[in-house]
Parts: structure tokens; sequence; C-alpha cells
């Protein structure tokens, strides 16, 4: 059986020279190389949403592969597709570097310049090692194969502007329809979903900070399982404490929660930290909350220009939900797309903080009455970005219809009206 190998160069000349010597080894198949890290995972999520026999038995990552570095892409791709292996093409096979790969989930390490017989020594023992895992898999080994829970960061365009219920209703409406879902606090400095859901607990995401490799146990006792089903993983009580949480210690945190959840919603707030800004990145759906008013408009489009000049995400990438909505505003939701220049979401939140004020006073958001238009619109919302099961598909695995989800009806009444 042929070796698959997929190649993950971002460097013209680094491209042509290893794809000419995977092309001699013996028994491969090299696969058309990938330019970017975000490349290489969608590849890899594509192929294992169809068979985890789809996925190539190698990875060859260069050194110099972007926007995510390398090591931290490794890292991702050996926690999300445990049954690849993974080698590091680099100019510095230093112990201090060897090490530092192996602790990130790299089978092997190749120098430059190439050797043809380095390389083919070492594809073909991250090959066997492949293959071994994936003969334990098939006789019922209990390691995650998926293709990595679906990340929604929900993030404001100000304080004030309502993302921390959108963020728990999002998760609740994922959590009800059957999916495994977490809820992440990322606003490390003044976050309060403990204080919406009514819940006091001494682990949060700091916790996971310091950790290199954050294994399924201690994630969960990191985590608090909250009696709606959701995993809390909550910011710290001291809010200075959330600056040891750095970008990369997100990323790790992030790809961990993805391993086991299918769902996972995080709450980045309206203050842009390294964390934060690592969250968005990563992200599969990213949202921008603003409400129908000049100045939160302004601060959607600060947000917005300031992501895509930090490259953390494009305009085009990002997604407006607009919160208290009403007919009677002149700010409609087709001049915020106009003004910000990104996509705003088709469910827009109505105006009615009534209905909401009982229950965040008592810190019970979660217990919002099923007949709050603005639950339904928020459960609609989740709808339409597909964080919810379709009603088949939850009959099938014994989730059926959403557990007190009357959003959800009205969204799936609005798809069918629409053809």
């Amino acid at each position: 059986m042929p070796t698959r190998i997929l190649p993950a160069v971002g460097d013209a000349d680094a491209v042509r020279s290893l794809t000419t010597l995977l092309s001699q080894l013996p028994d491969a198949e090299p696969a058309t190389p990938v330019a970017d890290s975000t490349q290489l995972v969608d590849t890899l999520a594509r192929l294992a949403a169809e068979s985890i026999d789809e996925l190539p038995e190698v990875v060859v990552v260069h050194e110099r592969i972007g926007p995510v570095p390398a090591l931290e892409l490794i890292r991702e791709v050996a926690l999300r597709f445990p049954a690849v292996g993974v080698i590091l093409v680099t100019s510095d096979a230093s112990p201090g570097l060897f090490s530092a790969a192996m602790d990130s989930g790299a089978r092997g390490l190749v120098a430059l310049p190439l050797s043809y017989e380095e390389l083919v020594s070492r594809v073909q023992a991250v090959a066997q090692w492949s293959v071994g895992v994936r003969r334990h898999l098939g006789h019922g080994g209990d390691v995650f194969t998926g293709i990595g829970g679906r990340a929604v960061t929900v993030s404001g365009a100000k304080g004030g502007v309502g993302a921390t219920v959108a963020a728990v209703q999002l998760a609740l409406a994922a959590q009800a329809s059957g999916h495994s879902t977490a809820l992440v606090d990322m606003d490390l400095q003044t976050g309060d979903i403990a204080s919406y859901l009514d819940v006091q607990f001494r682990r949060s995401v700091v916790d996971l900070a310091a950790i290199t490799d954050i294994s399924p146990r201690v994630l969960a006792d990191a985590v608090f399982r909250h009696d709606t089903g959701l995993a809390l993983l909550l910011a710290p009580a001291e809010g200075e404490r959330g600056e040891e949480v750095t970008d990369r210690a997100a990323r790790q945190i992030v790809s961990a929660l993805r391993s086991r959840y299918e769902v996972v919603v995080l709450d980045c707030g309206a203050q842009l930290s390294g964390a934060g800004a690592a969250a968005v990145e990563m992200a599969d759906t990213a949202l921008l909350v603003t409400t129908p008013d000049v100045v939160a408009v302004r601060g959607a489009k600060r947000t917005v220009r300031m992501w895509d000049r930090l490259q953390i995400r494009k305009a085009e990438e990002t997604t407006i939900v607009v919160n208290r909505h009403t007919r009677g505003t002149e700010i409609q939701p087709p001049l915020i797309q106009k003004i910000t220049g990104t996509p705003v979401a088709g469910t827009a939140i109505p105006a009615n903080f009534k209905e909401l004020q009982g229950a965040v006073d008592a810190g019970r958001i979660h217990e919002l009455d099923n007949r709050s238009t603005v639950k339904q619109a928020l459960w609609g919302l989740a709808g339409e970005l597909g964080i919810v099961k379709a009603p088949a598909e939850a009959d099938r695995r014994g989730g059926g219809r959403l557990r007190g989800d009357r959003g959800s009806v009205s969204f799936r009444r609005r798809r069918e009206a629409g053809g």
C-alpha cells in the first residue's frame, strides 16, 4: 500500500525541492502541497469527514509555514488528527528544537538541506507508526478521530452590546439539539459567564495556560459541568491573571476543546487580547455583535478594520449580528453591512430587555422563558449558523426536537417558507 504524504510548504523554492524528493521515495504517493496552515487544517478536516482512512499517513511541515507557526500547527494537527504522523523540516536540527517538536506532537524531524536517505528513513518510520495507530483505532481504541469541533467566537463591538447573552444562548441551543458543547469565557479580565449562569467554580482557563500537553483528564478537571449539560471553561476570578493566558496558550486550549466537543462557543468580549485574537483567528465562525446605534456601529467598523490590519480575520470572514433591533430605528442591517463591509446575519435580535432582566438579575439566563422573542431569535441564529442538529439527524441520534426550543421551530419555518 503506498504511503500518502501531504506537504505543507509556503516557500516556492522549498516546494520544488521537497516535492522532487518525495516523488522519488519508494511506495510514496505525494499529494499536491498546501501553502499555509489554514489550508492544511481545512484539507485534513475535509478528508477526516469522509473517513479516517482518507487521511494521509504523513504530513510534512516546513519550518516557514504560516500564518500559524510550525510548532503550533503541529500541535493542532496532533490533537485533531492523532492518526496522522507529522514530520518537521527545519534548518535548526538542534536538540532543543528536536525536543520542542516532539513535545508538540511531531513524529520526526528532517534537517535542511534535505537528504534523500534521511527523508526516506523518517517517512517510512512515521508511516509505519501511523498504520499502527489506525489499526489500533479500528479495534475500538478510545481515541478522538473526528474532524474537530466547530469553534464559534462571539465578540462585542463595544461593551454592553449583549455579546455574552448571545454566546450563552448559542451554546444552549447547540447543547439542546444534541451536540456536546463547551462554552468558554475568553473575556479574561471582565468575563461574567459565571454570573449569568449562577456558577461558583475555583478552576478557570488560567489553569490550562501553563500546560503544554492538555490531556482529556486535565481538560475535564478544568471545566465545570453545568446543569444544562454545557461544559463551562470560565474566566479567572482575579482579572489580572488573564495576562497569563498567552496567544499560544489560547491556541492550545481551543485545539484541545475542539478535539473533545462538537461545538465550542467562545465569548471574547469587547477588548482585544492576544488570547482573544488567537481564538478569533482559529474560529470557524467569528461573530461581532453590535447594536443599531452610531457609537456601536462605529465600534464594529473599527474592530473589523483592526482585525484586518492585524491579519486576524478578513472582513468578509466576519459576521455581524445586530442586537436590540427595532423596525423604527434609522440604522438597519443593510446599512450596517455597507458601513462595516462585512456580511450581516439574517437573524436580527429584537430589542426586548424586559424579557431578559429577571433571568439576568437572578443569574439564571439559561432559564429564560421559551416564549421570549430574544431567545427564539438567538436559537434561530444558532440554526442559521449551522451549530444545531437538523431534526432528522437529532432523531437518528436520539436527540429529537430541541428541548424547550421554540426559536428553532420558527427558524425551520422560515427556511421552509424560503424553499
